[in-house]
């Protein structure tokens, strides 16, 4: 999850750019930190034995599963005028299927967006405006969310969550984890919270007790001198649902206007944006 980011502020100079915006539904980190750059191996007491059972019993949970959905709730922030951040939103109902499937419905605030993945083609869907996007696609999701990252700049907060492999995807860096405690306030349940340092990111995680799946995720950005925050809500998991044959396609998306698939660029004013270490997806808490 310290790939969670990247909802564009920025996407304002194409068609592209306006329609898709919905996508990407955290803003990036600022900088990305150079493999040289990075510290050493942690230290084995860097890395908490009960913070890090909590991350691979929520790997285990998730990478069990074959095909799950849920609804993610994706806070970011963005500079005021005034000083202090505001806050927006985004919700999108996912469904995936290992190892090649995947959709995505996002909803406000901001243009609302469709995306399927079948495999082969990804399409990304503006219903409001009946414009669509489509591009080959890897035969992996993880390929895939790295593709569509690169070429489009679309970019989910939860990408880690879908990945292959959550454990490798988070641990990846990590030089300090630490078991912070237990909450019942997080979407109901009992639920263990760890925090994650990397050079890039300080992250808060709240993992179920019982379930082991991903409740809570906030992440703070080292390269973000405004040091926004990001946080995105998981609920409403279903692990193995069944899942109907043509889930991860859409007769409206394929009847739209066609327009390019291609990453949107940045007004000159706006500070650079870009994914953190690992960026093969999203999720940005």
């Amino acid at each position: 999850m310290h790939r969670l980011s990247n909802i564009a502020r920025v996407l304002a100079l194409s068609a592209c750019a306006v329609v898709f915006a919905g996508a990407n539904a955290q803003p990036a980190p600022a900088h990305r930190v150079p493999a040289s750059a990075k510290a050493k191996a942690p230290a084995p007491e860097a890395l908490e034995p009960q913070a890090m059972d909590v991350l691979r019993n929520m790997s285990k949970a998730l990478t069990a599963a074959q095909s799950m959905a849920f609804t993610a709730v994706a806070t970011y922030e963005s500079p005021s005028s005034v000083g202090p951040a505001l806050a927006y939103f985004t919700t999108s109902e996912v469904l995936m299927q290992r190892p090649d499937k995947l959709r995505v419905v996002t909803l406000g605030d901001g243009p609302a967006a469709e995306y399927y993945y079948d495999g082969k083609t990804l399409m990304a869907y503006a219903p409001a405006q009946k414009l669509v996007a489509v591009a080959p696609a890897p035969p992996s999701i993880d390929a895939m969310l790295e593709a569509a990252f690169n070429t489009a700049a679309i970019y989910f907060p939860f990408a880690d969550v879908v990945g292959s492999d959550p454990y490798a995807i988070i641990s990846d860096g990590l030089h300090k984890a630490f078991y912070v405690g237990q909450s019942k306030v997080v979407d109901g349940i009992t639920t263990d919270a760890v925090a994650l340092v990397t050079d890039e990111m300080f992250m808060q995680l709240w993992v179920g007790s019982d379930d082991h799946l991903p409740r809570r995720m906030r992440v703070v950005f080292r390269g973000d001198p405004l040091r926004l925050r990001h946080e995105v809500s998981l609920s409403n998991w279903k692990l193995d649902p069944v899942v109907a044959a043509d889930a991860f396609m859409s007769l409206d998306a394929q009847n739209a206007t066609k327009i390019s698939f291609a990453s949107p660029a940045a007004p000159a004013a706006t500070r650079k944006l870009g994914p953190a270490k690992g960026a093969k997806s999203a999720a940005q808490p």
